[in-house]
C-alpha cells in the first residue's frame, strides 16, 4: 500500500465525513455548493466504472463504494431532503459548472493513456476532479460567511488533492 495514497484517501474520507455530519446533524447545507457535489459525484461515477469487473483489493473496493455512496448521498440530501434542501443557497451558487464538464471530456478524448472507454473516463475524472472545487470556492467568495464545519470540509478537501 502506497503511504501517500492512504494519506490522501483518509484525508478525503475525513472531508466527506465532516460534510455528512454537518448535513445530517445540523440539517443544513448552508455554505455548501451543490454544483461542486454534483461534479464530485460525476468524477467518482466516471472513475469507478470498473467497480464490478476489476477487483484490485478489498480496501480498493470498499473505498470506491464509500466515495460513490457518500457523493450521491450528499447530492440527494441537498436536492431531496425536505429540511436540508431549504438551506441550500441557490442565489449564490451560480457557477456554471456545465461549462467545465465539456472541456474536461474533450481533454480526456485527446490526452489519455489508451483510447478505450474506461481509460477516457478515467482521464475525464482526473481532469474534472482538478476543477470540481471551483463552484465551492466561488460560493465561499460570494457569501464571505464560512462556518467552522464548511471551512474544515474545504480544508480537508484541498489537503486531499
Amino acid at each position: 500500500m502506497n503511504l501517500f495514497r492512504l494519506a490522501g484517501d483518509m484525508t478525503h474520507l475525513v472531508s466527506v465525513v465532516v460534510l455528512l455530519l454537518k448535513i445530517h446533524t445540523i440539517k443544513s447545507c448552508a455554505g455548501i455548493s451543490l454544483k461542486t457535489q454534483e461534479l464530485y459525484a460525476l468524477v467518482f461515477a466516471a472513475r469507478y466504472l470498473d467497480l464490478f469487473v476489476h477487483f484490485v483489493s478489498l480496501y480498493n473496493t470498499v473505498m470506491k463504494l464509500v466515495f460513490l455512496a457518500s457523493s450521491f448521498s450528499i447530492v440527494w440530501y441537498m436536492r431531496k431532503h425536505k429540511i436540508v434542501r431549504r438551506t441550500y443557497d441557490r442565489e449564490h451558487d451560480t457557477f456554471r459548472h456545465h461549462f467545465i464538464v465539456l472541456p474536461c471530456l474533450v481533454l480526456a478524448l485527446l490526452i489519455n493513456e489508451r483510447f478505450t472507454f474506461r481509460e477516457v473516463m478515467w482521464a475525464f475524472s482526473i481532469y474534472l476532479e482538478a476543477v470540481a472545487i471551483l463552484p465551492q470556492l466561488v460560493l465561499l467568495q460570494r457569501t464571505r460567511n464560512i462556518d467552522n464545519l464548511t471551512g474544515q470540509y474545504v480544508f480537508f478537501l484541498g489537503a486531499y488533492r
